[in-house]
C-alpha cells in the first residue's frame, strides 16, 4: 500500500493488528456501554420519573470525570497505560455486573442506579485519557488524524446500534439484561489488551510523581494558545447541548408517548447522523477550514435544539435528531483530533485530561441544570433556552479561533545536550536558574524579539516556572535570555522534551546569533543559606 493511499484512505489504520483488534472490540464494548445507558435511563423513569432524577442519571456517568480527568491523564502519562487499561476495564466489568445482579434481584433503588452508575463512569474516567493516548502507539504519525476520526466512527456506530440493542433487550427482558451484556462485552477489550505486547518509554530519569506531572500537564496547556481555544470552544458547545442527551428519554415517554424501544431508536437516529458525519467530514476538511466547520456544526446543532422544543411528530424528531447527530460528531471530532495533533507523547494524556475535564464537567453541570430547569419550566421552554443559550456562547467564543495544527513534527529529538556538571548533583537541588547570551545584530533586534516571544512559550510549556530576555544597557546587540525550573530532574526533563518543532523554534532563534562561538549556556543551582541565629530564633 503506497503512502499516499495510506494518508488519503479514512479506513487505512485497520491495517494494524492491534489498532483493529482493539477497534473491533471496543466497538463492541460501545454497543453494550449504550445499551446499559438506555437501561439505566429508563429504569429510572420506572423508579423516580422526576425530570431531576432522570437528569441525575447522566450527571452520575459524566461527574467522574470531572473528579478524574486530571489525576487519571498524569497517571496514563507516568505509568504503563497497557496495565492502566486493564485495570479499568476490569472494574468497569465488575460494576456492570454488580448492577445487573442487583437489578435481576429486584433491590435495585433510585440511589443504587445511580451509585453503580457513578462507580461505571469512575472506570471510564481513569479509562478515557490512556485511551486516547495509546492511538499514537499503535499507528504512524500521519495516520493519527484518520485513526481519530475512525475511533469517532467506532463510536457512532455503536451508538447508531447499541440503543435499540438496549430499548429491544429492556423491552423483552429488563434493565438487568442490558447491564449484564454490558459486563460480558468488556472481556473483548481486555483479552486484546492482554495480548498486547506494547513497547516501554524509553527514559533515564526516574518517573514523575502524580503531583508534579499534573502541575506540569496544566502549565502545558496554559501556555499553548490553540488548546485554549480548543477548550473553550468545547466547554461552551458541550454545556448547551448536553440539554438534549439529559431530556432526550423524557422527549420520548411523556412528549412522544414512546416506550423504551422508541427511545433506543432516537438515539439509534443519533448515531447514525453521527456515522454520516464522519462520512462527509473528511470531505469537508478538504475543502473548508476546520473554523467553518466548527462553527457550522454548532449552528445546526442550535437549530436541532430549537426544533425539539416544538415537533411532536415521531418520525420528524427522528430525522431532527439525524442532524444533531452530525453536527455533533462533526464537531467533537474535530476538536478531539485538534488536541490529539497538538501535543507530543510526554504530555499528550494530560492534555487530553484537560479537555476531557472541560468536556465531562459542562456535562454533567448542564445535564443537571437542564434538568431543574425542564422541572419548572417545562421540556420545551428548557430546550429553547438551551438554543438561544448555545447561538450566544458561539458568538461570544469566536475570540478563541481554532489552529490548523496538521504537520506538526512532535517527536522527541536528540539534539539538546545534557548540560556539563563537575560533580554530583541530586534530582531534587533547585531551582535551577538557565541563561543562554545571545549577540545580535541590533538591526535585528525586534524579529529576534518576536521570536523570542515564541520560545518563552516552548520553555514554559516544558517545564520553566518563568522566563525573561534581558538586554545590556551598555551593548545593546547583548541579550541575555533567563528561565527557572523547580529542580535538577525538572530541568533534565526538559531536554527529553524537546520536540522535532521545538527543534525548528529554537534554530530560528540561534540563527539571529552573530557571534564566533555559540551562544552560551550556564546553570545554576540555588544555593542553600545557613541561617542565622535571629532568624533561627524567630522559627
Amino acid at each position: 500500500m503506497s503512502e499516499r493511499h495510506i494518508e488519503k484512505s479514512a479506513w487505512s489504520p485497520l491495517q494494524y493488528h492491534v489498532f483493529r483488534s482493539l477497534w473491533i472490540a471496543a466497538v463492541a464494548s460501545n454497543i453494550g456501554t449504550w445499551m446499559h445507558d438506555v437501561g439505566a435511563a429508563w429504569l429510572m423513569t420506572s423508579l423516580a420519573p422526576s425530570p431531576i432524577m432522570v437528569a441525575l442519571v447522566e450527571a452520575a456517568t459524566t461527574l467522574p470525570m470531572f473528579m478524574l480527568a486530571l489525576p487519571s491523564g498524569a497517571l496514563a502519562d507516568i505509568i504503563d497505560r497497557r496495565r492502566l487499561l486493564l485495570f479499568t476495564q476490569g472494574w468497569m466489568l465488575t460494576a456492570a455486573a454488580g448492577l445487573g445482579i442487583l437489578t435481576f434481584l429486584g433491590i435495585t433503588t433510585p440511589w443504587l442506579l445511580l451509585l453503580f452508575t457513578f462507580l461505571l463512569g469512575l472506570g471510564g474516567a481513569m479509562n478515557a485519557p490512556a485511551w486516547q493516548a495509546i492511538v499514537p502507539e499503535l499507528v504512524t504519525h500521519k495516520e493519527i488524524p484518520a485513526a481519530v476520526a475512525l475511533n469517532s466512527v467506532g463510536f457512532n456506530i455503536s451508538r447508531a446500534v447499541g440503543p435499540a440493542l438496549g430499548g429491544l433487550v429492556v423491552a423483552s427482558a429488563g434493565a438487568y439484561a442490558a447491564f449484564l451484556l454490558n459486563a460480558v462485552t468488556f472481556l473483548g477489550v481486555l483479552t486484546v489488551l492482554y495480548r498486547w505486547r506494547r513497547k516501554p518509554t524509553e527514559s533515564k530519569l526516574p518517573t514523575e510523581r502524580l503531583l508534579g506531572a499534573m502541575r506540569a500537564g496544566i502549565r502545558y496547556v496554559r501556555q499553548s494558545p490553540g488548546l485554549r481555544g480548543v477548550l473553550a470552544r468545547s466547554g461552551v458547545f458541550i454545556f448547551f447541548a448536553s440539554a438534549l442527551w439529559a431530556l432526550l428519554p423524557l422527549v420520548a415517554r411523556q412528549e412522544l408517548g414512546r416506550g423504551p424501544a422508541g427511545y433506543g431508536t432516537l438515539l439509534t437516529f443519533l448515531g447514525m447522523g453521527a456515522v454520516t458525519g464522519a462520512t462527509v467530514l473528511p470531505i469537508l476538511r478538504r475543502r473548508i477550514s476546520i473554523e467553518m466547520i466548527a462553527s457550522g456544526a454548532t449552528l445546526v446543532f442550535a437549530l436541532v435544539l430549537f426544533a425539539v422544543a416544538y415537533v411532536r411528530v415521531f418520525s420528524l424528531v427522528c430525522a431532527v435528531v439525524l442532524f444533531g447527530g452530525g453536527a455533533w460528531l462533526t464537531l467533537l471530532s474535530t476538536l478531539n483530533t485538534a488536541v490529539q495533533a497538538s501535543v507530543p507523547s510526554w504530555v499528550r494524556a494530560r492534555a487530553l485530561s484537560v479537555y476531557l475535564l472541560v468536556f465531562f464537567g459542562g456535562f454533567s453541570a448542564g445535564s443537571t441544570i437542564w434538568g431543574a430547569a425542564a422541572t419548572h419550566l417545562g421540556i420545551s421552554t428548557t430546550f429553547v433556552i438551551a438554543s438561544v443559550g448555545l447561538i450566544v456562547g458561539f458568538i461570544a467564543t469566536l475570540r478563541f479561533p481554532l489552529i490548523h495544527f496538521e504537520g506538526l513534527d512532535l517527536s522527541p529529538t536528540k539534539r539538546w545536550p545534557a548540560p556539563t556538571v563537575v560533580g554530583d548533583v541530586d534530582y531534587d537541588e533547585g531551582p535551577v536558574l538557565v541563561t543562554i547570551e545571545y549577540r545580535i545584530d541590533i538591526i535585528r533586534s525586534q524579529d529576534f524579539a518576536n521570536t523570542m516571544g515564541e520560545i518563552r512559550a516552548l520553555r514554559l510549556r516544558d517545564g520553566a516556572i518563568s522566563w525573561n530576555l534581558f538586554k545590556d544597557t551598555s551593548d545593546p546587540g547583548r541579550y541575555l535570555e533567563t528561565f527557572i525550573v523547580e529542580s535538577w530532574i525538572e530541568h533534565l526533563r526538559q531536554h527529553e522534551r524537546v520536540t522535532v518543532a521545538d527543534r525548528d523554534l529554537l534554530d530560528q532563534a540561534l540563527a539571529f546569533h552573530i557571534g564566533n562561538k555559540p551562544p552560551f549556556v550556564s546553570h545554576f543551582i540555588a544555593e542553600r543559606l545557613p541561617k542565622h541565629e535571629k532568624e533561627e530564633k524567630e522559627n
